[in-house]
C-alpha cells in the first residue's frame, strides 16, 4: 500500500510538470504539481475506501491528475 502511494505522488508530479512544460496549462510549475498531487491523493483514498478504480494504480494516478488539472484551474479562472 505504501509503495502505491509513493508511486501515485511521483506519477502525479511528472504529469503536472509535463502539462506545464507542454503548454497544456499556464499555472506555473509548482502550482500544477500541487494540483496534480492533490487530485491523485484524493482519488487514491477514494480507491482505497470505496474500491472505485479504472485500471491499475498508475493509470488511475494519471487520470486523476489530468482531471484535477482540468477541473481546478478552470473553476477559479474568470
Amino acid at each position: 500500500m505504501f509503495p502505491t502511494m509513493i508511486g501515485t505522488v511521483v506519477i502525479a508530479g511528472i504529469v503536472g510538470y509535463a502539462a506545464e512544460r507542454s503548454g497544456f496549462t499556464r499555472n506555473g510549475y509548482v502550482s500544477s504539481i500541487i494540483i496534480c498531487v492533490g487530485g491523485a491523493f484524493l482519488f487514491y483514498f477514494v480507491r482505497i475506501m470505496f474500491g472505485l478504480r479504472f485500471g491499475s494504480a498508475g493509470f488511475d494516478a494519471i487520470l486523476s491528475s489530468i482531471g484535477a488539472l482540468i477541473i481546478v484551474p478552470t473553476h477559479y479562472r474568470k
